[in-house]
């Protein structure tokens, strides 16, 4: 339901050949290319030779050398505030969705909580026709720094895919404080043929590819609210 260019939860967004130039106009379209080389392949493959160290735990690496101030220091500069209650022994960083909130000026504000199943009931929630509205994350880190943290989201109708969104969140470091991100404003289609039920799929993953999140839902465009 998010983009980077015209924002509109229903707009058409496929590929060129599922839709028309009046979609288009009102669609976002995400291409990246990369032209590979000789030189390209050896570098990688020079590069998936290099042997790395032994890795640490968060915990490990904050507590050795915790007796050297100016090591200290640089790590707080390089790692920021870090909670030590949230941080663990596990390498792998934990990122938990606590909820969704959906806001609209004159309205009180939507808060979805995130079931622990990832399929919340059906419809998850409705959006007006021709409405602004933003969406709020509020999540948890805990273990570990979860490094290139980014949200992205599929949107179908009648098994067309019609959206598609891609939205770096950031790097956060664990701390039992949640936090939360707020998306850019988005305006909902308005028209007859917009109307109805939507199919979604909603992913966070990080840098590694982790995949900390993953949940389907559906959601209805109205003539009102309810």
């Amino acid at each position: 339901m998010e983009s980077d260019e015209n924002k509109n939860a229903g707009k058409a967004l496929a590929t060129d050949d599922e839709v028309s130039g009046d979609e288009k106009a009102g669609g976002r379209f995400y291409s990246h290319s990369r032209q590979g080389s000789a030189t390209d392949d050896k570098d990688e493959e020079e590069s998936g030779n290099i042997e790395l160290g032994p890795q640490y735990s968060l915990r490990d690496q904050l507590e050795k050398d915790k007796d050297d101030e100016s090591l200290r220091k640089w790590k707080e500069q390089l790692l920021g505030s870090v909670d030590m209650n949230a941080v663990g022994e596990t390498l792998e960083p934990e990122v938990k969705m606590l909820s969704l909130t959906i806001k609209t000026n004159g309205r009180d504000d939507i808060v979805l909580p995130v079931p622990e199943s990832g399929k919340p009931v059906d419809p998850w929630f409705t959006l007006k026709e021709g409405s602004q509205y933003r969406l709020v994350f509020t999540f948890r880190v805990s273990h570990n720094i979860v490094s290139g943290l980014k949200y992205t989201n599929t949107v179908w109708r009648r098994g067309l895919r019609v959206d598609s969104t891609k939205e770096m969140i950031g790097t956060f470091s664990p701390r039992e404080e949640a936090y939360t991100h707020e998306m850019p404003e988005e305006t909902t289609p308005s028209g007859s043929f917009v109307k109805g039920t939507y199919t979604a799929k909603s992913k966070l993953l990080d840098d590694d590819k982790k995949c900390h999140l993953e949940i389907n839902y559906t959601f209805s465009i109205r003539k009102d609210w309810h």
